[in-house]
């Protein structure tokens, strides 16, 4: 580690990161006066440092709120903009006197494990995981404060690790040697580096230029909606999106007049898709209703092929609705996504290789694209984040075989002594659902109950991963989205909580679950 080593601060619990799940973290484990590592200015993750000025949330504010702080105007059916997000977080955070925890521009570098070396042998599937307190210094953590490079080092007995799989490091395309980026004349930018422009900075890079966007997620579509609204009139140059796998997208929560959560998100619905530990009996009625799940999954495909464009231009894709649903990666369109296709400001290219040439970008069926500017929306390599601060053997345990992340809980990982992660398995409402995994660590932290062996906790995250892998090709994304209810019964089990919220047997069947069905309970209801 370079620079200077200054001499060691104690505390017992680390937070790394100071986005939503670090917020959520630090609000439950507030007890226990918790250092928040955040490497920027400001709390907010990925609403501050990787949106677009366009950026909004994709679903509505009661599907996004913390249980004990509800937004203002919860009911408004529009959906909030970055900007009204962060205004939330920080009211939120300052309601609860959380910023006090945080230390700002403040960047864990490295992780160093200075506990008992047996009890972390990776080898070792077998015995107890332990108290995640373990009354005296495990982990080691370095900072580098200010872009300083010197160091700081702090110990805790217990670190929670909440940076995220997004922002930071860019997942880039890797091209074939004089193919790549440097022979290209024009600008080349991955969506984080576009993310830091403010909206002068975007249309200066924008407007007049042959624009192409690499992806067909969420960012490359905002990405080309500005792109073509920073290009309107007979000057502007159209943008063209590169597009090797397309995904199902929808213009909003309604399919043939009915809610979309009726499909996914009840009780109910999850009833008929598959879920860890789920016995024989219940493997056979899933078996049986897989006609239904994919009933369903066509319905849906049904009503976003006839109101949307996708056979005009070629975006239908090949696999079915619920792969994507299944796999977190469902994006709400913009309002005038296909209306600015309609006026040939966005165009579109599949392709399934493609390199640079010193005009733009050529394509495996010989063609050419003409461009200025080439912003790669590529996604980010959160694992290598990860892997970039932890030193072996724990570096190496990262990910499993199968290449997800195993998290009991979506929280501890077995076989990584007094740490936790919050915010790595996905869900479609992930700010629900770190709320209610930190509520479920602080208890354990606390030693209201106990983990199970270390061998059980393998066995359970295998066969969750099983079940992803069951559900969609895109598995290794690390979603729960088709048994959410389920994933949080147990917790609440775990816990000492009703797992069933609602206050009637029809709610609970066919309303679906939001933050505010995840209250504190009172004894009443223990």
């Amino acid at each position: 580690m370079a620079g200077q080593q200054n001499h060691v601060i104690s505390s017992r619990i680390g937070i790394i990161g100071g986005g939503i799940s670090g917020i959520a973290a630090a609000k439950q484990l507030s007890s226990y006066n918790p250092i928040v590592f955040e490497a920027t200015d400001s709390i907010g993750g990925v609403w501050k440092h990787c949106s677009y000025n366009s950026t909004k949330l994709q679903s509505l504010r009661r599907d996004y709120e913390f249980s004990d702080y509800p937004w203002p105007e919860r009911d408004n059916s529009s959906f909030p903009s970055h900007i009204q997000i962060l205004e939330y977080l920080h009211s939120y955070a300052t309601n609860f006197d959380l910023l006090k925890f945080v230390r700002f521009n403040s960047k864990a570098v490295e992780l160093r494990f200075i506990g008992d070396h047996d009890a972390a042998d990776a080898d070792g599937k077998t015995g107890e995981y332990g108290s995640l307190l373990a009354g005296r210094p495990v982990w080691e953590v370095a900072v580098q404060t200010d872009q300083s490079q010197d160091v700081q080092w702090y110990s805790f007995e217990f670190v929670v690790v909440c940076i995220g799989k997004y922002g930071d490091i860019p997942k880039l395309p890797v091209f074939p040697r004089n193919k790549g980026p440097e022979i290209f004349q024009g600008q080349v930018l991955h969506s984080l580096d576009y993310s830091k422009l403010d909206k002068e900075g975007v249309t200066h890079l924008l407007k007049g230029k042959k624009v192409a966007v690499v992806g067909y997620k969420k960012s490359a579509i905002d990405v080309a909606v500005e792109c073509a609204e920073a290009n309107q009139g007979p000057e502007g140059q159209p943008c063209t999106m590169v597009i090797r796998t397309l995904h199902w997208t929808v213009p909003h929560y309604w399919v043939w007049g009915l809610p979309f959560s009726w499909f996914y998100s009840t009780r109910f619905s999850q009833f008929l898709h598959e879920r860890p530990d789920q016995g024989m009996l219940r493997s056979l009625l899933c078996h049986l209703c897989s006609p239904m799940r994919r009933a369903v999954s066509k319905f849906i495909e049904s009503y976003l092929m006839w109101k949307l464009p996708l056979h005009k231009y070629g975006l239908k894709p090949d696999h079915p609705f619920e792969e994507d649903y299944a796999s977190c990666q469902m994006a709400i369109l913009p309002d005038n996504f296909f209306s600015e296709a309609d006026k040939e400001k966005i165009k579109f290219k599949r392709a399934s290789k493609w390199w640079f040439w010193d005009g733009g970008i050529q394509f495996d069926d010989n063609t050419k694209l003409e461009a200025d500017v080439v912003v790669l929306a590529t996604g980010f390599d959160g694992k290598k984040k990860l892997k970039a601060i932890l030193h072996e053997p724990f570096r190496s345990l990262i990910e499993s075989p199968s290449g997800v992340m195993p998290l009991y809980r979506s929280t501890i990982h077995p076989l990584i002594p007094n740490m936790a992660f919050v915010g790595y398995v996905e869900s479609v409402a992930n700010l629900q659902t770190a709320e209610l995994r930190s509520k479920w660590l602080a208890r354990l932290v606390d030693d209201r109950f106990k983990l199970p062996s270390v061998e059980k906790m393998i066995e359970k995250t295998n066969k969750e991963t099983e079940i992803m892998k069951k559900t969609t090709r895109f598995y290794k994304r690390g979603c729960i989205s088709t048994y959410s209810i389920n994933h949080s019964d147990e917790i609440c089990e775990e816990m000492g909580w009703r797992s069933w919220r609602k206050k009637s047997w029809l709610s609970e069947a066919f309303s679906p679950y939001n933050s505010e069905d995840y209250k504190e309970e009172t004894k009443m209801n223990i």
